[in-house]
């Protein structure tokens, strides 16, 4: 991937991230943009979001129903030659990554062996 889309990831990624937590209310859920993938040559993007204690769906549908609002206070600040479109999806990884938390969070406290003083075997 080029520096220069790679750039525009990263612009798309705060300027959106930024949109959604100023425009919208998610009851108790913490939403975030994880990360935006554009073509190269600009016309569709994907925006994956990340959705905790909350209803990941309700929230997708949400933002894909209000998309050209969106793309049009985005757009405002950031100027490109084109538009790309702007498709939500899912990411999933932050739930994932609590969970493996929690797992190990568990683990520790199980009863662990006793360890053999040094020296003997």
């Amino acid at each position: 991937m080029s520096l220069r889309i790679t750039r525009i990831n990263e612009l798309l990624k705060r300027e959106i991230g930024t949109v959604i937590q100023r425009d919208y209310e998610w009851d108790g859920a913490l939403v975030t943009v994880s990360g935006v993938e554009v073509t190269q040559d600009l016309k569709e993007g994907k925006v994956w979001i990340s959705v905790l204690a909350g209803n990941p769906s309700a929230v997708i549908d949400k933002l894909s129903h209000d998309r050209g609002a969106i793309q049009s206070k985005v757009m405002k600040r950031v100027v490109l030659k084109s538009t790309p479109v702007l498709d939500f999806r899912h990411d999933g990884s932050a739930v994932r990554g609590v969970e493996i938390v929690n797992l190990l969070d568990e683990v520790d406290k199980l009863p662990k062996a006793p360890e053999e003083p040094e020296g003997e075997a």
